[in-house]
């Protein structure tokens, strides 16, 4: 696909008016987090496989989410297979709870199914034989014994490395579920703030890489005489592309850069700082993403 234009996206990024400050150059002489990226070379990112970004389309614009089959592999088929059924098109986010979660499906269950599945077993981990390589954190996590980053993806891992699994960082795609463990399959939520404590207690198996706006400027609740946070509807951008030609690239979390972007969070090297904590959490490391639009 030939390359017309690259933009360098920050979903999720705090925006705190601080134009001088990016400017500064470091006292220290280290590398500030918006030098590390923009200086990455070109396999320091790496492309998305669009048969694993699932796009939502809303009143308030679209929603890409690339899916984690890694980790969730079942709920990642069930949510193609409603997807291609059309499943979610004309439905709604039908709850939003400010600072908590988007959430979104068939409440009333008044969709039929075909090939789909109304529920899948719960994935809230994934266990392997061996540890699984991740980008680690190495710093002290209330929630998990080690954290850290796996093919994008923000995650924790039990002290042995065989249990992996995504965290409940801002912007993370996962399933709902009743308190029957294994109940979750139609009704998706979209996490508005970090809610650790529902790692391993929900599946998770995506995030958001470009539109988290649209989901922050929906409908707090009804109001009348309008639809309520409609789904237009929802696609697999990989089926869609003959007319949505979006490309996305991700900064490679097991690359040596994202290392330095991940000490750069860490100690803070930009001249405004006057405290350094020398510590980051694995919510607060947002994974660079570069939206590539094609001819």
């Amino acid at each position: 696909m030939p390359i017309m234009k690259m933009a360098c996206v920050s979903c999720l990024s705090i925006t705190l008016s601080l134009a001088s400050f990016f400017n500064y150059a470091s006292q220290s002489g280290s590398r500030a987090p918006h030098e590390i990226i923009a200086a990455a070379p070109a396999d320091a990112w790496r492309a998305v496989d669009n048969e694993q970004v699932l796009k939502i389309e809303l009143a308030t614009g679209s929603v890409y989410i690339e899916l984690n089959a890694q980790l969730a592999p079942e709920h990642v088929k069930n949510i193609k297979n409603l997807v291609r059924e059309k499943f979610y098109d004309g439905l709604s986010i039908y709850r939003f709870v400010e600072g908590f979660v988007a959430q979104g499906g068939d409440q009333g269950e008044t969709k039929k199914l075909s090939k789909a599945k109304r529920a899948v077993d719960a994935e809230f981990f994934y266990t392997s034989k061996n540890r699984l390589p991740i980008t680690s954190l190495k710093m002290i996590d209330g929630y998990a014994p080690v954290t850290g980053f796996l093919d994008g993806f923000a995650v924790a891992q039990s002290a042995d490395g065989k249990n992996t699994w995504q965290t409940h960082c801002p912007g993370i795609f996962a399933m709902a579920r009743g308190n029957e463990i294994n109940s979750g399959g139609t009704e998706f939520y979209i996490t508005l703030a970090p809610v650790r404590y529902l790692d391993r207690n929900i599946t998770v198996f995506g995030r958001v890489l470009h539109g988290m706006e649209h989901v922050n400027r929906l409908m707090r609740t009804p109001r009348p005489d309008e639809d309520f946070n409609v789904i237009t509807h929802a696609r697999i951008l990989g089926d869609i592309s003959a007319i949505d030609k979006t490309q996305f690239a991700v900064f490679d979390t097991d690359h040596t850069e994202f290392q330095a972007l991940i000490q750069a969070r860490k100690s803070r090297p930009e001249a405004w700082f006057v405290e350094r904590p020398n510590y980051a959490d694995v919510c607060s490391i947002t994974i660079p993403t570069r939206i590539i639009t094609g001819g």
